[in-house]
């Protein structure tokens, strides 16, 4: 079998707690290997819970989903790192540690994630900074780079195990827009390596620039611009 023509992320049925409560009902959709979908919709309306719910943050309680090869329906708990290899988190926020340097984050993340070879550890953190275009920046704090730069942070450290997608929580959504527009266009090289993206946002412009399939959380259902008329030109 081909396992390069299975989706890289599949979801039938499933419902999507925020708490106790169900903020997205009867959820289907596939995400292949090569593509790059755009998730939207108001504050409050699942996007988060959703993606959180796909790397394992939050359980999945009822339906399917498969994620990089990982039956979220039967997933331990010992099993989740072994998941999150296989992905790329993106957050708005960062979560860098500040009393690090950039390489002593990175190195942090690929021992949490099974590194153990100096040698390697170090060829792999110089190739995902020069691929990010931060090759000068592992010896700095992260306070010592600007927004934009820490995002490339961000995105090199996702990069590091060489994930089947990335997820990321609104990239772009505290940065300027021409630092926006940057960041997003490293998004799209990654993409056309081969990593599928799924990219929660609110910008209205990418949304109108690219013709990237739109999955939208709205009252309580998820709506897939594949089989579905989208419509972003409201607020959300």
């Amino acid at each position: 079998m081909d396992f390069s023509t299975q989706p890289v992320l599949q979801v039938e049925h499933a419902t999507i707690f925020q708490g106790i409560n169900p903020v997205l009902s009867d959820v289907n959709f596939s995400i292949e290997q090569h593509e790059f979908v755009f998730l939207i919709g108001r504050t409050g309306s699942g996007k988060s819970s959703l993606l959180k719910t796909l790397y394992a943050d939050l359980p999945l309680k009822s339906g399917m989903v498969e994620v990089a090869g990982f039956d979220l329906t039967k997933i331990k708990n010992s099993e989740i790192p072994f998941l999150r290899r296989k992905l790329g988190i993106i957050f708005q926020d960062f979560q860098l540690f500040n009393d690090r340097t950039i390489e002593e984050n990175l190195d942090f993340v690929m021992k949490a994630t099974g590194w153990k070879d100096k040698i390697k550890i170090k060829e792999r953190m110089a190739e995902v900074l020069v691929l990010v275009g931060l090759e000068n920046a592992a010896s700095k704090m992260p306070h010592q780079l600007s927004g934009g730069e820490q995002q490339r942070v961000v995105i090199a450290r996702a990069l590091l195990n060489e994930p089947s997608i990335l997820l990321a929580d609104e990239p772009t959504g505290n940065l300027d827009p021409d630092v926006a527009d940057g960041i997003f266009k490293l998004f799209q090289e990654i993409n056309k390596k081969g990593t599928a993206i799924l990219m929660a946002t609110h910008n209205h412009e990418l949304l109108r620039k690219y013709p990237y399939r739109v999955l939208k959380c709205e009252k309580g259902q998820l709506l897939d611009s594949k089989t579905h008329d989208v419509s972003f030109d409201s607020p959300f």
